[in-house]
């Protein structure tokens, strides 16, 4: 079974660097004139897979604009995992999940287990109980050839009294964080399939940012990242990053048209500055 890492490398090789959030928010609703309700919901997130599924490398549908709908919300959630899919994007799913036992072991079933109607090609994922809790969601996701994206040096500020804090070990929370996904990569000779979550505004780090597997990096655009900063922050690590956009990308749409041109400007950009992945 080919890893989730070897896919996402191909991936980006064919398709360039982007992943773009499908962040069905209120107001970009009301920007694309459509009602906020499971049928607007709808709309938005599968004119964005039809325009962007066969063109950029992975979608990142951002679960808690879905849920705030309930069922039907959820119900369209399935739908667009099976859409982007069927176009041949990756599909990361936003859900940040952490919790321990047999409820980390829930989560891995609902998102990562095929069988599962929510399963996805990877998961993003607290680590703030202990990043050992998360091994049932880890673990299931290298049985089934699935990757996780662990939450280690976010963007918003209040992050930083957690993972700037320094551990009983005198590393920093990140940077157990960061060498613990290193250790589960460790043993793979391509891109691991575990991966960390790094904003792109975080400005600078002095943290070892080698973890053999890919680099999240959202915050691209509208949120203040800038693409040119990120071989600075990141150094040789760069080649394993992945940068993500939503706001800046979804706002000007609807047309699929003005999509697909913003999605391939950022992608051209991303090649420029960062490289494209062999």
């Amino acid at each position: 079974m080919e890893t989730f890492g070897a896919r996402l490398q191909r991936a980006m090789a064919e398709r360039g660097r982007l992943c773009v959030g499908l962040d069905p928010h209120p107001r970009l609703l009301r920007e694309w004139g459509l009602p906020d309700d499971a049928e607007g919901l709808e709309r938005f997130a599968l004119t964005t897979v039809d325009a962007l599924g066969d063109l950029v490398a992975v979608l990142k549908p951002q679960s808690a604009f879905f849920e705030r709908h309930g069922s039907a919300g959820i119900a369209v959630l399935e739908r667009t995992i099976a859409a982007a899919g069927s176009a041949g994007a990756l599909v990361l799913l936003d859900v940040k999940r952490g919790d321990i036992g047999s409820t980390a072991q829930a989560y891995a079933d609902a998102y990562l287990d095929p069988s599962s109607s929510l399963a996805s090609d990877a998961v993003t994922a607290s680590p703030f109980l202990g990043i050992g809790a998360l091994d049932p969601i880890i673990d299931a996701a290298l049985l089934h050839g699935r990757g996780v994206f662990v939450l280690t040096l976010t963007s918003n500020p209040e992050g930083r009294s957690v993972q700037q804090a320094r551990a009983a070990s005198g590393a920093t929370v990140a940077g157990e964080i960061l060498a613990a996904i290193a250790d589960r990569n460790a043993a793979t000779a391509s891109l691991g399939s575990i991966g960390a979550v790094v904003g792109a505004t975080i400005g600078s780090t002095n943290e070892n940012l080698e973890v053999n597997g890919p680099l999240l990096v959202p915050g691209v655009g509208a949120q203040g990242g800038d693409l040119a900063d990120l071989p600075r922050i990141f150094g040789e690590a760069v080649r394993n990053v992945l940068p993500s956009s939503s706001r800046e990308l979804l706002g000007v749409g609807p047309r699929p048209a003005a999509l697909r041109q913003a999605a391939a400007r950022t992608v051209g950009a991303a090649d420029t500055l960062l490289g494209r992945p062999h």
